[in-house]
């Protein structure tokens, strides 16, 4: 489970595992397997980091995998 924010300001929880795909533009968009949307106030990036975090705590990822690219920008 990832914490993430609707553009209302109010804090909800999202099981990562439900993630389709992101896309930024310029809100983020969070695409569900079930086809829902939703729209968040952290950018892509930290969504993704949340994501990979996730999954490291599950131990489904060694620790120390980031981003590809982090801190490129």
């Amino acid at each position: 489970m990832i914490k993430l924010t609707h553009l209302g300001g109010e804090p909800f929880v999202l099981n990562a595992e439900l993630i389709r795909y992101l896309e930024a533009s310029p809100d983020t968009f969070v695409t569900l397997t079930n086809g829902d949307r939703i729209v968040v106030r952290e950018p892509t990036d930290v969504v993704v980091d949340r994501v990979i975090e996730y999954h490291q705590r599950k131990n489904l990822l060694p620790p120390g995998i980031s981003r590809p690219n982090a801190g490129a920008e």
